[in-house]
């Protein structure tokens, strides 16, 4: 019987790893893989990945680099919307795996696969961003998925690995790291109750510095653009201002949410960069936006996030949202000042050409130059008008 050829979405982890062997060995399946770069590799981790899956067995491996790709798509426009799932979550790898689907899904057609698998499990939000994006763009492309078909826990994965003779870093594995651009997720036994605390050492970047920093990060058209004065590309400042603040134990937080099939779920997440860019492009705006934009942005920036998490992202509407939100930035141009501590962060003041906080019209709680105090005194009681009325007619409630 001729083997089936399958292509594994392959990170280099232990779910991962589980699946090339077990696919392999059990199924007898002949195993490729790609790994899918959302920005969260360097040049030496992938390498390490490579060597890794021409240990197991893997017949060939891919590095498919989809990180400008995802800023450029996705990432921007949760930027210019303010996205934070729960106030807090910045959608990091809920919108990465949409860009690792659609790739694998691209490179799958490219070469001819007729099968592609993935390690996510059956209580997860991965298993339907992975299917679903697949079943949209490749009907015809089968899916595999050893871990959620057998309901395997990370122990008994662990324990197979073992007896199969396969070498790994067991301390590391510990904890599910996913890592992007735009944060890193944190999954442990911690996070499968609603009560423990994540522990220092299960946080990739380790917290080291103490006192304050003042930093500066300057936009145009909504998009981060240079740091401390210097221009760079935006997935550069990205890139450097998560260096420069992960250090300082920004960022970090537990996400409790709903997760698309219907359960809570709870994962930790580092952040440092998504975080601050997020707060100082929602102070810019509320300087140089009016009240109805920023009313209406806040809106459907919730729509656009909570369609990204959902596994929506390809649905049409998200290109008419999108439209939205890139016009609403054409004045979002500034420099923010934000000052760094152990653990937080404040933004403490912005600079814009297109800032409506303008004191030739008026001070807030001062003075102004636009209207006189009669023109006030008629002003409020035209708005009071309707108010008049109903309490005139009903009288004011006991």
């Amino acid at each position: 019987m001729e083997k089936k050829i399958v292509l594994l979405a392959f990170s280099g982890g232990l779910d991962t790893t589980f699946c090339a062997i077990y696919m392999a060995k059990e199924k007898q399946m002949e195993v490729h893989s790609a790994t899918i770069n959302t920005g969260g590799f360097q040049s030496e981790e992938l390498e390490q990945i490579k060597g890794h899956a021409k240990r197991l067995g893997i017949v060939s491996h891919e590095v498919l680099d989809v990180t400008a790709d995802y800023y450029n798509r996705c990432v921007r426009f949760m930027i210019f919307g303010n996205v934070l799932r729960n106030r807090s979550y910045p959608l990091s790898v809920s919108s990465e795996r949409i860009f690792q689907a659609i790739a694998i899904v691209n490179y799958a057609k490219k070469n001819g696969f007729s099968y592609i698998a993935h390690g996510s499990t059956a209580a997860g939000n991965d298993q339907v961003r992975f299917d679903l994006v697949i079943q949209v763009l490749a009907p015809d492309i089968k899916i595999i998925t050893p871990i959620r078909d057998l309901k395997i826990s990370r122990e008994d994965e662990i324990e197979y690995l073992r007896k199969e003779g396969i070498e790994m870093n067991w301390s590391k594995v510990k904890y599910s790291i996913n890592q992007g651009i735009w944060g890193t997720s944190v999954g442990g036994k911690e996070t499968l109750t609603s009560t423990d605390e994540l522990p220092e050492e299960a946080y990739p970047t380790p917290m080291k510095e103490n006192g304050s920093k003042r930093i500066t990060i300057g936009f145009e058209e909504g998009e981060p653009v240079s740091l401390n004065g210097q221009l760079f590309e935006p997935l550069v400042v990205i890139r450097e201002l998560g260096q420069l603040a992960s250090p300082w134990g920004i960022g970090r937080d537990v996400h409790v949410g709903d997760t698309i099939i219907g359960i809570k779920g709870r994962v930790g997440f580092e952040a440092a960069a998504a975080r601050i860019i997020i707060d100082a492009h929602l102070a810019l705006e509320k300087h140089v936006l009016t009240r109805w934009q920023l009313h209406w942005k806040e809106q459907i920036g919730n729509w656009y996030g909570m369609f990204v998490h959902e596994a929506q992202y390809l649905e049409p509407v998200m290109r008419d949202l999108e439209k939205f939100l890139e016009s609403s930035q054409k004045n979002v141009t500034g420099e923010v000042t934000i000052r760094l501590r152990p653990y937080s962060f404040t933004v403490t003041g912005v600079d814009s050409s297109f800032d409506l906080m303008n004191s030739s019209f008026a001070s807030y709680g001062e003075m102004n130059r636009a209207w006189t105090a009669d023109e006030v005194n008629g002003f409020t009681r035209i708005l009071g008008n309707q108010q008049r009325i109903w309490y005139a007619v009903n009288g004011m409630e006991e």
